[in-house]
């Protein structure tokens, strides 16, 4: 198979007004369904029986869909029922962040069925996060029977923009020391399968629009909080880029003009007063206010933050409440912008719910017009910290429902 590498997202990305294939239909209304018979395609599609049967040959070989027996008369010949086979393929997710790398395998099904995780200085060491991507995707192959379920393509999420016009590139402010460049061609190569790219916050919200808190939605928010702060808009049934691949960049939304300086150049950007190190350097800038603290006088990090948070630790709890109330301004306004059905929030801080979604609440409130709040719901993610990842592999499992030609084996045939 030929190195592929792409920056698109598919199905709920794709151009809701151009329709689908034929082909493409019926497979994604056979993955929908699970089981389902020839007839009732013909009959849900509004389409001729010879043309399902057509169609669904030609997906057979494919092993995505399989005759799984007989299903039961409506007063003719009793039907052969149709069935997708989620466990056919297997679908790699990795999630790099600014300080970690995550792999996720899953089946056709978006269902994990392993999972590595992993710290490391990403920003700083671009080979070696390479290799530890590898390290991590053979782990996580090493857990399954692959000759069973071979692998089908890996999704891959890095923390910059992605212009779908150059694939390859990497933002060189978010991803420091990586030379413009993510240089994940090696993955192609190395197992044989196509990869296929994205922006992380994009694809955690892929991941919330099809098995999240934002299943059904067509118009909504996934924000991603950590060391940096990104947004991934779904409008009208698809990703929202902007001209140029970068937009959902909340995180340099400024708050205060006269704020501290930021990588991008500007100052007081949101990600300055929420980013994970600068939660720490403002408990840290606090500590002497509050002597009796048991968090204060420990190490302070993130996970010591979130921990001392979570046991109602004033100090820890002011830094918290102080973030929600900047992500409050920030959503405010873009739900005056955009008015989104929902804004759902993952990352490590949204982990401590009600301390985070009562301040934002309240603000979002303050700060916005009733009608626009009175339509928007604002949730903590379903998914936790594998959301990202998932959405990665999910990346995958929606280029195979659009296109199964594309990253099928070539010995399996496709419509």
């Amino acid at each position: 198979m030929t190195d592929t590498i792409r920056c698109e997202v598919g199905a709920p990305g794709a151009d809701p007004s151009r329709p689908r294939p034929l082909a493409t239909t019926i497979l994604r209304l056979i993955w929908d369904e699970e089981h389902i018979s020839r007839a009732d395609i013909a009959r849900r599609l509004e389409v001729s029986r010879s043309t399902v049967s057509e169609i669904v040959d030609a997906l057979l070989p494919t092993r995505l869909v399989a005759e799984a027996g007989v299903g039961a008369s409506s007063g003719g010949r009793r039907p052969i029922v149709l069935k997708f086979q989620y466990d056919a393929f297997s679908l790699l997710g990795v999630d790099v962040g600014a300080s970690h790398v995550s792999v996720v395998l899953t089946d056709l099904r978006g269902r994990v069925r392993a999972w590595q995780h992993q710290e490391f200085p990403v920003h700083g060491d671009a080979e070696g996060t390479r290799q530890l991507i590898a390290k991590l995707c053979d782990a996580c192959l090493g857990m399954i029977d692959v000759d069973a379920a071979p692998l089908l393509g890996i999704g891959v999420a890095l923390p910059s923009p992605m212009d779908p016009r150059h694939p390859e590139r990497v933002s060189r402010l978010a991803m420091v020391n990586w030379d413009g460049r993510h240089g994940l061609e090696v993955l192609s190569q190395q197992y044989d399968v196509p990869v296929l790219l994205d922006n992380d916050a994009n694809l955690g919200a892929l991941a919330e629009h099809w098995w999240g808190a934002a299943r059904g939605l067509s118009d909504f928010t996934f924000i991603k909080i950590a060391t940096g702060i990104g947004a991934g808009h779904f409008i009208g049934g698809r990703i929202f880029r902007g001209a140029g691949g970068v937009a959902g960049e909340i995180g340099h939304v400024t708050i205060d003009v006269h704020g501290h300086p930021c990588i991008c150049g500007n100052r007081g950007c949101l990600t300055t007063y929420v980013g994970s190190q600068e939660l720490v350097k403002r408990a840290k800038e606090l500590a002497p206010e509050y002597p009796s603290s048991d968090f204060a006088a420990g190490e302070i990090t993130t996970g010591s933050l979130e921990a001392a948070a979570k046991g109602g630790d004033p100090l820890a709890s002011r830094v918290v409440h102080e973030a929600a109330e900047h992500i409050g301004a920030v959503i405010a306004g873009m739900l005056n912008l955009l008015n989104p059905a929902a804004v759902i929030l993952g990352g490590g801080l949204p982990k401590l719910r009600e301390q985070v979604l009562v301040p934002i609440r309240e603000t979002v409130l303050r700060r916005t017009f009733v009608s626009a709040v009175a339509s928007s719901e604002i949730h903590v993610s379903t998914l936790g910290d594998r959301a990202i990842a998932i959405g990665a592999a999910t990346l995958v499992l929606d280029a195979v429902l659009q296109d199964p030609k594309s990253l099928l084996p070539t010995q399996a045939s496709s419509p």
